[in-house]
């Protein structure tokens, strides 16, 4: 039994490597990224104000800084990091998330970075602390805490599929197919605008899937929506910030 569990082992790592080969293509820069300081707020589905936030982007001259952080009502913290260069393609260097507090079901503090090609991840679940090191080989298209400014850079009507690094906590590398869903009616006083909702959904292959379905580690898709007229530009997205987590509104807002 202990063999056979082994050998099932191993061929899902086979199979999981053969997914994180495919379309490892980066993303062309079409727009460049700049300096930017974006209010945002944090919904639950039925509408309830969980925590406020800050999206920070800060230009260096070898790379872009961004982060992303939500603080919750609760205490809770969702605290993303991500350096990349947009040099023709975007590349990410380096990334850092930490999540904390009951709004999560552990304490995370997860760190990748493509030039020492290397990952650490410290975690708490239930009292349990656990770190693990290690090298990671990332694809060029991992992008990481990238996504909605990546859907600013599509072209019209144009799927994508790249990659992003799930924490289980091992790091593992997974497909992430940003598909445009539809358009989306958008409200500005008494303007109307035009916005694309795009559906990112993680790609695990058949056989993948179905065993992180039976361990309940299969991660959910989310949707995002870009205004698409004239220069693009980031409006919300819905979805989990864990695996099976709950969805959750992250939205712009203006300061009154």
């Amino acid at each position: 039994m202990i063999a056979s569990t082994r050998v099932l082992l191993a061929i899902l790592i086979i199979i999981l490597g053969f997914y994180t080969e495919l379309a490892a293509a980066p993303i062309a820069v079409r727009l460049v990224e700049g300096t930017a300081h974006g209010l945002l707020l944090v919904r639950s589905i039925s509408g309830e104000i969980l925590g406020h936030g800050d999206f920070l982007q800060v230009v260096h001259p070898d790379r872009i800084e961004s982060r992303l952080v939500l603080r919750f009502k609760d205490g809770s913290l969702h605290d993303e990091n991500v350096a990349f260069s947009q040099q023709g393609v975007f590349t990410m260097l380096r990334y850092r998330l930490v999540q904390r507090g009951p709004s999560f079901p552990e304490t995370l503090d997860a760190v990748l970075d493509r030039k020492t090609r290397s990952y650490k991840v410290q975690s708490t679940r239930q009292g349990k602390e656990e770190t693990l090191t290690g090298s990671i080989e990332l694809a060029p298209d991992v992008y990481n805490g990238m996504p909605p400014m990546l859907l600013k850079n599509l072209g019209s009507g144009a799927t994508e599929t790249v990659h992003i690094v799930a924490f289980t906590p091992k790091p593992r590398m997974i497909q992430l197919e940003m598909v445009p869903v539809g358009t989306q009616r958008l409200s500005t006083g008494e303007t109307a605008r035009q916005g694309t909702r795009y559906a990112l959904k993680p790609k695990l292959g058949a056989a993948l899937r179905a065993f992180a379905t039976l361990l309940g580690k299969s991660p959910d898709d989310q949707e995002c929506v870009i205004l698409t007229e004239d220069v693009p530009a980031f409006v919300r997205c819905d979805g989990p910030l864990y695996v099976k987590g709950p969805i959750w509104r992250i939205e712009m807002i203006s300061p009154r």
